[in-house]
């Protein structure tokens, strides 16, 4: 049995192998094949320390006393300290040892070093990076902290544990990547948890170029209907913070028609498209918004138990190794967490402790600002002007290195007091010379300093009650986040934490004058004006990227173009229908197929159909599309057969709706539209069937109004369902031959990537499923809050970031399925049963 077993890993390793030589080709050089499948030292030996198992000792230079680390049957390590700098010791060394590479890489990625590790290919991403100043902020925020403190002390402890992996390296525990790249591990610096705090930062607060695609709307209709199609408020409000009504409520506004194009805005747009093209992460019309947290908690008059539930599924990318690193701590009478951690953090970023759960969404709040600067010397500006007088500008040389050490490229970046500054020349006529010179500052919290995210996951992770947590969480100011959190009292609490700006006037959707310093930030919202609930009379709290207070309570700017409420309807629907809640219905709710997009839609639809019919005047592709659609439940489980041509119902319905904001691109490549409006402004029109925006101007001899648009959207989903998947009832409909998560590894290789895997949900779903797939839950779990606290978890992939190892994605089958593994949360190691126990790590002070 051993034998054979041997002679199989053996098999799969040769595959492997196989297939990685294949699939990184795309990725840059390979090293030389001989190091590459050196028996004793290449890629083969990897596949020896994939898994470890039984008991292992390791010195740890720094520790105070020594640390067991019990591995259980899930890979999790429960890591029992004496301090909490050996606890976060410890943690550097568990981490780095089934995540290094993963660790490396996503440290390059923000600090804009990849092209040392990949090569030239890299270069252009590199440079953009930099001139976003994240990784020069994340330095300048760890040189001002105090090396005393406790975060300063954990970030080192932490650096140190991962330091003591690198150095004991054998050639079996290179992580294969590094084979693939020819490279070696990099030592690791304490900056570098900062660079990941940085990270998150981007990936939730960015929001692309907003002001730009404002603009470029405006630009086309008018200031009136582009305000109109980009609302300050969401058109339904079902806010984070209870307003008191027990429905959504529909606040339908007319939206005006299209009106001239902006000939100002239009300039706007050709200076801005210059001046943030280093920073851009947009081409015109944005993708469909794809990041989609949800988390809500019970009270525990609603259970069934009589103890509160907490339930948290924050959605990102997609990736293998996953982004989470599941880990509990312990040191007696100090800390007992666990949770989920981000390799490179010395913290559990959402968890439980023994008294109570937390868990967070992103809040999509308004937190960058532009403005227009004026410069001493545009060529070689050392100074600029605010309210008449001169300030020096801040430079810094950003050097780049190539694989090897070779110096690819060099820039000076410069910053005023707000932030990174960037230079252009614009023409004023489009078809005449450069004439003008432009320079433009970015403000952005995420740059503004401060090292409050660390402070407030540390404290937090030690809160022993509602109040408590809420306290420790207070000092967060970015990326902006809806915290939710329960204890075992049965309180349950809200708040959603960052700090947004206040300006002295407007609201931060213009380019502002950065020639006067009224034009500055004023501060921000005191935190006892965050967006807050606790203990509602409703019994339960959810947030899912909503807009987080309804402006008729505070009409205070806090962000524009919120993500439609279609997930928080059905969160709020779902616990008010279920007095008696327990941990599995919450778990069944994380995956529920229901749709509140296709609720409201589908009605909409149908009662044109039934209105052209009557009339004498409906499309039989359209009449046989309407009663498909209108047998389907409006659920989007992987077996139904109707989800897509609803969905590409959808599609039509939003291509023929917004013909008006298409655009010529000058070449072969068809029109694009410069913005596509949000479904709660498509669901305004709805209610408007004479709209001038119903008529689809590409049709010169007809003039639409809603029920054409409508009917027609109908009858050309059938027929592209038909031409792509078949007839309606032979498989090919079924939504798991058609949507799919793709789960992709770090560095783009299908052969260590888990793709096309069929998955419950779609667009306005608790489980959104992405057009790309590779975005979604990136963890789900699901707490109970009683006097022994249960609780239940998964995410996307596994502990290990080694792909021989069996941990590298064994959680991806329970993912799919919507199952959550049953946590171990022991006090002591005794607890441990001795089959729970996979493997055993003791480490010792190493003097």
């Amino acid at each position: 049995m051993r034998r054979t077993g041997i002679v199989r890993g053996i098999g799969s390793a040769v595959l492997l192998a196989a297939l990685l030589f294949i699939g990184a080709r795309r990725c840059g050089r390979l090293p030389p094949l001989g190091a590459f499948l050196d028996p004793h030292r290449g890629v083969w030996s990897v596949a020896a320390r994939a898994e470890p198992v039984g008991r292992q000792t390791a010195g740890l230079p720094g520790l105070a006393g020594s640390v067991e680390v019990v591995f259980d049957d899930r890979g999790v390590p429960h890591i029992f300290a004496s301090t909490l700098e050996d606890a976060a010791r410890a943690l550097g060394y568990v981490v780095a040892r089934d995540r290094l590479f993963q660790m490396e890489f996503r440290w390059r990625s923000m600090a804009g070093r990849l092209s040392e590790l990949v090569g030239h290919d890299a270069l252009g991403f590199d440079r953009r990076v930099r001139a976003l100043g994240l990784a020069w902020s994340a330095q300048r925020d760890y040189a001002a902290l105090d090396p005393h403190s406790p975060v300063a002390r954990a970030i080192i402890a932490y650096a140190e544990g991962v330091n003591a992996w690198i150095d004991g390296l054998s050639a079996s525990d290179v992580p294969l990547e590094y084979y693939l790249l020819g490279a070696r591990p990099s030592p690791w610096e304490p900056v570098y948890s900062l660079y990941m705090v940085k990270l998150m930062g981007w990936d939730l607060s960015y929001g692309g170029t907003p002001d730009l695609r404002r603009l470029r709307l405006q630009a086309k209709v008018g200031a009136q209907a582009a305000r109109a199609l980009l609302p300050i408020n969401a058109p339904i409000q079902q806010p984070i913070q209870p307003n008191g009504q027990a429905e959504p409520r529909f606040d339908l506004t007319p939206i005006p028609p299209p009106g001239e194009p902006d000939t100002a805005a239009q300039r706007w747009v050709q200076e801005l498209e210059l001046a943030l093209g280093p920073v851009r992460d947009d081409a015109g019309s944005p993708p469909p918004r794809e990041l989609a947290s949800n988390n809500w908690a019970v009270a525990a008059s609603r259970t069934a138990a009589g103890y509160a539930l907490l339930a948290g599924d924050p959605h990102l990318e997609l990736t293998l190794p996953a982004i989470w690193y599941e880990a509990h701590l312990v040191v007696p009478g100090v800390l007992d967490v666990y949770g989920v951690t981000i390799p490179s953090l010395p913290a559990v970023l959402i968890g439980f402790n023994r008294d109570l759960a937390w868990s967070f969404t992103n809040t999509g709040a308004d937190v960058i600002d532009y403005y227009e600067e004026e410069l001493d010397d545009f060529e070689r500006p050392t100074r600029y002007r605010v309210d008449g007088a001169w300030r020096p500008l801040e430079g810094r040389l950003e050097v780049y290195y190539g694989r090897g050490g070779a110096t690819l490229a060099t820039d000076t970046l410069l910053s005023t007091h707000r932030g990174p500054l960037t230079r252009y020349r614009a023409a004023s006529d489009p078809a005449g010379g450069v004439d003008r010179e432009r320079a433009l500052s970015m403000r952005w919290t995420l740059l503004d300093g401060g090292n409050g995210e660390l402070v407030a996951f540390w404290n937090a992770a030690r809160a022993a009650s509602v109040a408590e947590w809420l306290e420790a969480m207070a000092p967060f100011a970015a990326p902006a986040q809806n915290g939710v959190v329960a204890d075992r009292n049965g309180t349950i609490a809200i708040r959603s934490f960052g700090h947004y700006p206040l300006h002295a006037d407007g609201d931060g959707r213009e380019i502002r004058d950065g020639r006067r310093s009224t034009s500055d930030w004023i501060g921000f919202w005191p935190v006892a004006r965050y967006p807050y609930a606790r203990d509602p009379e409703q019994g339960y709290l959810a947030s899912a990227n909503q807009q987080p207070i309804d402006p008729r309570v505070d009409s205070t700017y806090l962000g524009a173009d919120w993500p439609s409420p279609w997930r928080a309807m059905r969160i709020n629907a779902l616990l008010a229908a279920d007095s008696s809640l327990t941990p599995e219905a919450m778990r069944r709710l994380q995956t529920d197929p229901g749709n509140a997009r296709a609720d409201f839609f589908l009605p909409f639809f149908l009662a044109a159909v039934e209105r052209a019919a009557s009339s004498g005047a409906l499309d039989a592709r359209a009449g046989e599309a309407a009663r498909l659609l209108g047998s389907w439940d409006r659920r989007y489980t992987k077996e139904n057969e109707r989800a897509v041509l609803f969905e590409y119902a959808m599609s039509e319905l939003v291509e023929r709706t917004w013909d008006e904001l298409l655009e010529e691109r000058g070449d072969d490549r068809p029109p694009r539209r410069v913005f596509t409006p949000g479904s709660m402004v498509l669901a305004s029109l709805l209610h408007q069937p004479g709209n001038p925006w119903w008529d689809d101007r590409r049709t010169a001899d007809v003039v639409e109004d809603r029920d054409a648009i409508l009917v027609a959207s109908l009858g050309a989903a059938l027929e592209r369902a038909r031409a792509e998947h078949g007839e309606p009832d032979e498989g090919g409909w079924r939504w798991e031959r058609i949507r799919h998560a793709n789960i992709y590894h770090l560095l783009g290789l299908r052969p260590l990537s888990a793709l096309a895997l069929p998955v419950q949900g779609g667009p306005g779903n608790l489980n959104p499923s992405s057009g790309s797939g590779r975005h979604g839950a990136s963890w789900r779990m699901v707490v109970e809050l009683g006097p022994e606290l249960r609780a239940w978890s998964i995410y996307p992939g596994g502990q290990s970031g080694h792909p021989l190892s069996p941990r590298y994605r064994d959680r991806v089958e329970k993912w799919v399925a919507g199952e959550l593994d049953p946590v171990l949360f022991p006090r002591t190691r005794s607890e441990v049963a001795p089959e729970r126990v996979a493997s055993v790590l003791e480490l010792t002070p190493e003097r």
